[in-house]
Formats: C-alpha cells, sequence, structure tokens
C-alpha cells in the first residue's frame, strides 16, 4: 500500500510540475526569441512607403535583435495575397507583416477576403504616418485645385487618376476627393505603386495622390506638378504647396500610415518585444529627424492602444466607402 501511495503522489507531482516546466521552457523560447530568421511580409510592391519602411525597421530590428529581418514582397489583389499569406502563416513570431491602412479601407471594400483583419492578426506597433500630395501631369492645362476641379467638371469621366490598386490610401484618398469636390474622374489602379507613377510621369495618366515621401524629388525636379498636399497642415517638405483643405475642398484630409502585425496567437511576450523594439527604433533623435525631412511623423504605441486606433480606422474609411460609393472592380 505504502509503494501504492507513494507512486500516486509522485504521479500527482508529474502533472503538477508539468504546466510549470512548459511555462519556463516557453519563457526561455520568449527570451531566446528571435533565435532565427523573421520573415516580413509586403503585401505592396518594392520601392514604396510600405517596402522602404519595413527595410529600414528590419534591418535597424536585426541589429538590436541579432537575426535577420528578411524582407519579401508580395504585392497583389490591393495586398490581399501576402496578407492571406501572413495570415495563415505559424503563430510563433517568425512571419509577420508590415502594413497600412489599405488593410483598414479593405474591411469594408472587399468584405469577401479570406481572412478578417482584427481577428486573424495580432497589432504589433504602428510605425509613421505621412500626408499625401496631388500630383498632376504638366500636359494637364489646369494651374492649380481651383483650376482642375472646373477642368474635370466641364469633362466629366475625360480625366483619370491613378492608384496602386484598390483600398490604397491612394485609390482613397482620390474616392474621397471625387466625392468632397463633386467631380467624376475614372481611377484606374495599378498593383503597385512603382507602376502608377511611371504611368504619370509618362503622361499615360493624368493625376495621382502619392506619399511626399516619394514623390517630392519628382515636383522639385519639375516633372510634375504638385496642386496640394492631404494633411490638416501644410507639409514641411512642400511648404509652398497648399493643403487641399486650402486649396479649394474645405474639411479634405488623407493620410498613410504604416505598422506591424502578426498571426492571431503569436505568444504575448514575443509581441510586447517587438513592440518594444520598434519603439526605440521610431523614439531615436535621429530617426525622428529624418523621417520628418522626409515628410514622415513617427507613431508610437503599445499593441492594445494600436488595437483601438485600428478599430477607430475601420469605422472611419467603412464610413467614406459608403460616402464615395468606392468599389473593386
Amino acid at each position: 500500500m505504502k509503494r501504492i501511495i507513494l507512486a500516486a503522489l509522485a504521479a500527482t507531482a508529474l502533472c503538477v510540475g508539468t504546466p510549470v516546466q512548459a511555462q519556463i521552457a516557453s519563457t526561455g523560447a520568449v527570451q531566446a526569441y528571435p533565435s532565427k530568421a523573421v520573415k516580413m511580409i509586403v503585401p505592396f510592391a518594392a520601392g514604396g512607403p510600405a517596402d522602404i519602411y519595413a527595410r529600414f525597421i528590419g534591418q535597424k530590428l536585426s541589429e538590436s535583435l541579432g537575426q535577420p529581418f528578411v524582407i519579401e514582397n508580395r504585392p497583389g489583389a490591393g495586398s490581399v495575397i501576402g496578407t492571406d499569406a501572413v495570415a495563415k502563416s505559424p503563430a510563433d513570431g517568425y512571419t509577420l507583416l508590415m502594413m497600412s491602412n489599405t488593410h483598414t479601407v479593405n474591411e469594408s471594400l472587399i468584405p469577401n477576403k479570406p481572412f478578417d483583419l482584427m481577428r486573424d492578426f495580432a497589432p504589433v506597433a504602428p510605425i509613421n504616418y505621412s500626408d499625401l500630395v496631388l500630383v498632376v501631369h504638366p500636359s494637364v492645362p489646369a494651374n492649380n485645385l481651383k483650376e482642375l476641379i472646373a477642368l474635370a467638371k466641364s469633362k466629366p469621366k475625360a480625366m483619370n487618376y491613378a492608384s496602386s490598386g484598390p483600398g490604397t490610401p491612394y485609390h482613397m484618398a482620390g474616392e474621397l476627393f471625387k466625392a468632397m469636390a463633386d467631380i467624376d474622374v475614372v481611377h484606374v489602379p495599378y498593383k503597385g505603386s512603382s507602376g502608377a507613377r511611371a504611368d504619370i510621369l509618362g503622361g499615360q495618366v493624368q493625376m495621382m495622390f502619392d506619399a511626399i515621401t516619394t514623390m517630392a524629388p519628382n515636383v522639385r525636379a519639375g516633372k510634375l506638378k504638385a496642386f496640394a498636399t492631404t494633411g490638416k497642415t501644410r507639409s514641411s517638405v512642400l511648404p509652398d504647396t497648399p493643403t487641399v483643405s486650402e486649396a479649394g475642398v474645405a474639411g479634405y484630409e488623407a493620410t498613410i500610415w504604416l505598422g506591424i502585425m502578426a498571426p492571431t496567437g503569436t505568444p504575448k511576450p514575443v509581441i510586447d518585444k517587438l513592440n518594444a523594439e520598434i519603439v526605440k527604433i521610431v523614439n531615436r533623435p535621429e530617426v525622428k529627424k529624418a523621417w520628418q525631412e522626409q515628410g514622415a511623423e513617427p507613431m508610437s504605441m503599445t499593441p492594445e492602444q494600436f488595437g483601438r486606433y485600428m478599430r477607430e480606422d475601420i469605422t472611419k474609411w467603412a464610413r467614406i466607402v459608403k460616402i464615395s460609393g468606392a468599389k473593386v472592380d
């Protein structure tokens, strides 16, 4: 009998100890994270803001965490293809998503996606935001925003604007502008921002809302005309360019922001570790200075704050999608 009691006690001790041992093992794994290369999928084409800042953040994370952060571009279907690949990846912290407000727009614009943003992904950290600029090809016979609007009103559907794809900030900035200026111009979607930029520079399309960070050099070089920026106040990068609101469409505002998410189920200590490192990076004085010179403002939030921010953005863009009547063709 004594042997049976001792055996039972030993078995009980093993059962009690197993969760503790698992917790210790899990804690050790998190402390060791990352122990191998981390993949960051960018569901947009190379050369745009998401790609540029993903590579910057990836490099800085590699330096601080001691493992490679490999950037992989998987554009297509308005970011759906690359995003779905992350949603189907193991929730272990080794596959991350570089996302933008394209994703919060798509929650209402593309309701039949194979994933739900706030169900299938966990917020990690925001990166930054920047205003857009409305650029026009020099061949367009208008010299400012009011003249452009008058020209568009006089020729419904005769003018067009480019975007990097359905649901992107460039697309929604255009749709919001159409609705608020009461004009009818044709949306020309591309598979990425680089193709859209190439065609507006070549005159194949007439106008485009694009990130100031990437389009300002073309404006300064005289290759395109900048009619307005999309923030509440003028951009320090293009200080002589009025805001859309100043130039004739009162109350207009649109920005592009970037952030990082991970598949739902990724251990919270891993998410918290990534968040802490990203917050350190974006708050470095030299990073802030460099980004502000490019027209980008750092964003700093906890994962919980970032989650609330995204839910509010989803609600905001759902209203704009409804007002503008924007659709995915």
